[in-house]
């Protein structure tokens, strides 16, 4: 059996390019084809794959503004041959043209988010400029229906969260199982915390870690920010002494810095929350946005895990910060960590390798009503 696996792009190394290895050490034969690929950003295990670039990846520097040609390069990759094609999606993966014989599953970390749930932000608050935002609102629209359309070329949708299967049904019309990524919780451990608070993310805009970082820059607060991003020079004059952009770290470095810290903080709306089950695996407790998949991966009641806070400014994240402090002694290490076992990789390789190993072909396949 041939198998493919779909990835949107490997640039760095993210949630999606986790959930990536895990399907890659189900699927341990299969090829990978992915938009650009940088392999000095990606891990030892995926450097070591047949993985097949597109016609792109020669511009791969300027890969997030060649979203209009995607489509056409995604669709150049000769899939004939292949039984089954796993596609990663969360930028365009899922739009493939594979043979009639073959079943497509999609995991989909989110439908793009730039061209449906986030499209007004981006255009409003995101998108710098007024050229850029008539281009961007010129290309959506044709990007849009592609997005659309492409979704009818896939068998099955599998969602990484209710939240993102709320969001297939919203986008395409199309069900979806729920299977949650993969965390190594056991890989994290607890140890009394340090006087920090922290944010692991990718420095984009859609993050809004703008308002988190000037809070606690004005009330003294220690902060300590992992990840890159283009949105770092925006960021670094927000910032005061107190806190510290730590950058892209090591697997081990970050695990310490969950295991020492007070609380992880996530001021944007999350598709899942992968970050939030690392921290509880830590044992620590989340400040979150209670928007999106942290409702899922956050429990708000007890054992109690976290802090949540209803609109993604200042003030709601201080009162939030305050509220967190006043009951930080009663949070129990152990029952964050109980928690978090729920996201396991072993529950999602159980569930992953159901759907996969399903011998249905897509001809066979009921109509779902």
């Amino acid at each position: 059996m041939r198998i493919a696996i779909v990835h949107y792009w490997l640039m760095n190394m993210r949630g999606g390019e986790r959930v990536l290895e895990r399907l890659c050490q189900l699927l341990p034969d299969a090829d990978i084809f992915t938009l650009f690929y940088d392999p000095e950003r990606v891990s030892p295990m995926l450097r070591a794959r047949n993985i097949q670039v597109s016609c792109l990846n020669p511009l791969k520097r300027y890969y997030r503004s060649l979203l209009p040609a995607m489509p056409f390069a995604l669709e150049r990759f000769d899939l004939r041959g292949y039984d089954l094609v796993v596609s990663s999606e969360s930028g365009p993966a899922k739009g493939v043209l594979t043979s009639s014989s073959t079943r497509h599953v999609c995991y989909c970390h989110t439908p793009m988010r730039y061209l449906w749930d986030l499209y007004p932000v981006y255009q409003r608050e995101i998108v710098r400029g007024k050229a850029r935002q008539i281009a961007m609102g010129v290309a959506a629209n044709y990007l849009r229906l592609w997005d659309y359309a492409s979704a009818a070329r896939v068998d099955e949708f599998v969602a990484n969260s209710a939240n993102v299967q709320q969001r297939i049904w919203k986008a395409y019309r199309r069900e979806s199982r729920v299977v949650y990524p993969p965390v190594p919780v056991e890989e994290f451990y607890w140890r009394p915390a340090e006087d920090y608070y922290l944010i692991v993310s990718e420095l984009a805009p859609y993050k809004r870690l703008d308002y988190a970082v000037a809070l606690l820059s004005r009330t003294g607060r220690r902060l300590k920010i992992v990840g890159e991003g283009p949105e770092s020079r925006y960021l670094r004059p927000l910032a005061g002494t107190n806190v510290e952009f730590c950058g892209r770290v090591p697997d081990d470095q970050l695990r310490r810095l969950y295991a020492g810290c007070r609380a992880l903080i996530m001021p944007g709306e999350e598709d899942f929350g992968m970050t939030a089950v690392e921290a509880q695996a830590s044992g620590k407790p989340v400040v979150a946005l209670g928007r999106g998949g942290a409702i899922e991966s956050v429990p708000a009641a007890d054992p109690m895990g976290g802090t949540f806070y209803e609109q993604p400014d200042a003030t709601s994240l201080l009162d939030a910060i305050q509220r967190f402090e006043m009951c930080e002694g009663m949070f129990k290490p152990s029952a964050i960590q109980a928690h978090a076992r729920r996201f396991s990789s072993a529950q999602f390789d159980t569930r992953m390798r159901a759907i996969l190993q399903d011998g249905v072909k897509p001809g066979l396949r009921k109509v779902q009503r």
